[in-house]
């Protein structure tokens, strides 16, 4: 007879999805909810918000988005534990603060996406370069940080692949590049970059029109300059590119560890925050009329 298999801690699972700090931080606010909410284990969506509007007046916005975090936190490992099956916390979010989850009604589909590559540019010296940065955000989900780095040794041809540096938020990856982009990058390697460079000498794989290289600022702005406008009520930037191409990943089935070294992302629960489903959808898009600034589960 084989021995039944412990019961993961709510420590351990903690650690295995957050730093240590905010794991140590996380489960001293899941003390206190719990003891001030003796029901908890078994609370519903109505007694969560509850809760939170009783502590609001008492502490500073910050400390109630960390303790509402916290209690997500906590439903989530009754989830994996499989001591409950839903995580009623999951769509509270406080009005006025600012979410660290997903604007889900702000995300791309992948046929909007593709028409990213199809802008006209107005600098006919800068269309190559346009595109293979546009395209490093549409197939690769790059940050900006991680595309300033990017050499033109990190790009290889002819196996199709580029190597992603890590940042202080990512890990190092390396990431296979689409056809159409290796054309794209060739071109822009063996013909625009050298215009653009005007004898100048720099290893950075994106330059501007003057030859310097590109920095993650100047990557940000371009990408919001550029689509400024194209889906009216709807941002396009560098971070909802990533956002929208990492959540198309996961809604298509991609399995959560995949689509995790996909994004270099450390933990699990970066990546997990991407999953979305129709209800979710919909309740991010009517978050903001609830008077918590929430969305009550059906």
């Amino acid at each position: 007879m084989k021995p039944t298999p412990k019961k993961q801690t709510l420590d351990s699972y903690l650690r295995g999805q957050y730093t240590e700090k905010t794991a140590l931080a996380y489960a001293r606010e899941i003390e206190l909810y719990t003891t001030n909410c003796p029901e908890a284990a078994s609370a519903t969506y109505q007694t969560i918000t509850a809760y939170i509007g009783r502590i609001r007046p008492k502490y500073r916005p910050s400390t109630v988005n960390r303790i509402l975090s916290s209690i997500k936190a906590y439903y989530s490992y009754l989830c994996a534990t499989g001591e409950r099956t839903d995580n009623p916390a999951a769509s509270i979010e406080l009005k006025g603060q600012r979410s660290r989850d997903i604007q889900l009604q702000d995300l791309l589909r992948p046929e909007e996406l593709e028409t990213l590559l199809l802008r006209t540019e107005r600098y006919g010296d800068l269309e190559g370069r346009n595109k293979v940065l546009v395209s490093l955000l549409m197939y690769q989900a790059l940050l900006p940080a991680e595309m300033e780095q990017l050499t033109t040794g990190d790009v290889d041809l002819e196996v199709g692949t580029v190597y992603i540096r890590p940042t202080g938020k990512t890990s190092g990856r390396e990431l296979s590049l689409r056809p159409g982009q290796v054309l794209l990058f060739y071109r822009y390697l063996t013909e625009e970059r050298p215009r653009l460079l005007q004898g100048r000498k720099t290893d950075r794989l994106l330059v501007g029109i003057r030859g310097g290289a590109m920095s993650a600022e100047d990557i940000t702005k371009h990408v919001k300059r550029s689509y400024q406008g194209l889906y009216p009520g709807r941002p396009v930037t560098a971070q909802t590119i990533r956002q929208s191409v990492l959540a198309n990943l996961l809604k298509a089935g991609h399995d959560l560890s995949v689509v995790q070294v996909f994004a270099g992302h450390r933990y699990p629960g970066s990546t997990e925050r991407y999953k979305q489903d129709d209800i979710a959808t919909l309740a991010a898009a009517v978050q903001r009329y609830h008077p918590l600034g929430s969305t009550k589960q059906p």
